[in-house]
């Protein structure tokens, strides 16, 4: 087919599947008078990535802001702007989200003044205990008034959340729509009865060579970010390890330890693996140096010399470390390989899995990095292998060996 006749075949008002995060969840969205309201044409938009089943409302002084018709192309469902008789914010939802959220809209739902039809489904919702999510935005003057704080505090013993994004310019901006979709996610997902505690590593170690210099093993970190990014907006209880990536997470996880060197990883691994809440779930992405150097200089070497001898030790492999204290948890390694057949490459993963009763292996062949055919190969330690056709593909089928 033509390039012409594929663009022909799509609309401007399409998205990109990105995750099933929301599919199947019916979500509401409020929309409310502040100037953020701008920003909901890609809030709506992201929502849709992942699936949601929407239903838009609009207060009359959302709709001085931004027009009905750019949030229902956004949305592409048509918007409530006004009291219907089929009394749709009665309906049941999966999740609230209301964003932009004036103070006024959230002194009126603390004190159950009903004078909208979105009101009405704010409070429905608090009596079904629907999740709910304000997204405050205001002048930094009325986010510093204590009643402000006061009427947030009172919305979270409600059992409502609130997402604030950065203080800038004399105002609270909004946060960006891929963080606050992210948080929505969790938030609604994180009452699946399956949910794991996870703990993520990724990126590349590092040993030094003297003060300025070192090696490395080569990880950009994004197939890490992507998994952790995929297990929080299920709803999983995310702890990253990361090593030195150079690509950055989409959106902000709460729990983030970094930590560069194998030795100073496998410290925080086992300090993890020894807490009192320990992981159900452990998925193995970073690039762990198997060889250190034996003496750095703790001085910047001179660059004078034809030559640098450098010895290499063997550093602790991670897995062997961490097998003991692991028992009865989900592990899931990756394994890198260069020059291998299929087979060859399978049965490497075959004997990582026996050796350290892991639960699969993803194994990758180092010439499909970046094919666009095959990504990976999927070793479990029972059921059948498969291929995995690209990232997102490979971070559903994690998280389906995560939750059994």
């Amino acid at each position: 087919m033509a390039p012409s006749e594929l663009m022909a075949e799509r609309r401007d008002s399409d998205v990109d599947t990105r995750s099933v995060a929301l599919e199947g969840r019916k979500v509401l969205v409020g929309i409310t008078g502040g100037i953020a309201a701008v920003e909901s044409v890609r809030l709506l938009r992201e929502l849709r990535r992942h699936g949601a089943d929407l239903t838009v409302m609009m207060t009359h002084s959302a709709q001085r802001v931004i027009t009905p018709l750019a949030v229902e192309w956004a949305s592409q469902t048509p918007v409530l702007t006004d009291w219907s008789p089929e009394m749709s914010q009665l309906d049941h939802f999966d999740g609230i989200l209301v964003s932009p959220a004036t103070r006024q809209t959230i002194a009126a739902h603390v004190h159950g003044i009903l004078d909208t039809p979105l009101q009405m489904a704010l409070s429905a919702g608090r009596g079904s205990r629907t999740p709910t999510v304000f997204v405050p935005s205001m002048h930094g003057s009325l986010f510093d008034d204590p009643v402000t704080d006061d009427l947030c505090q009172t919305l979270q013993q409600h059992g409502h959340h609130v997402i604030w994004g950065p203080k800038e310019e004399g105002r609270m901006k909004q946060p960006d729509p891929v963080s606050v979709v992210a948080e929505l996610c969790h938030i609604i997902n994180s009452n699946i009865a399956s949910r794991k505690r996870v703990v993520v590593t990724l990126g590349a170690n590092r040993s030094a060579l003297d003060a300025v210099r070192w090696i490395q093993n080569t990880s950009s970190g994004k197939t890490g970010w992507l998994i952790a990014e995929h297990l929080y907006r299920m709803g999983h209880k995310v702890t990253v390890v990361a090593g030195d990536y150079s690509h950055d997470p989409s959106f902000p996880l709460p729990s983030v330890h970094h930590e560069v060197t194998p030795d100073g990883m496998l410290d925080v691994l086992i300090e993890l693996a020894e807490s009192t809440l320990r992981p159900d779930a452990w998925i193995h992405c970073a690039a762990v140096l198997d060889y250190c150097v034996s003496a750095p200089s703790m001085e910047k070497v001179k660059s004078g010399s034809e030559e640098w001898s450098i010895q290499l030790s063997r550093s602790a492999k991670h897995l062997d470390e961490l097998t003991p204290l692991c028992e009865g948890s989900t592990r899931i390694a990756f394994k890198l390989e260069s020059g291998a057949t299929d087979e060859q490459l399978v049965e490497r993963a075959d004997s990582l899995i026996d050796r350290h009763n892991l639960t699969a292996v993803v194994a990758n062949h180092m010439e499909e990095v970046h094919s666009q055919d095959r990504r990976a190969i999927w070793v479990p330690s029972e059921g059948e292998q498969m291929d995995l056709s690209d990232n997102s593909s490979m971070a559903e089928m994690v998280e389906q060996a995560i939750c059994g």
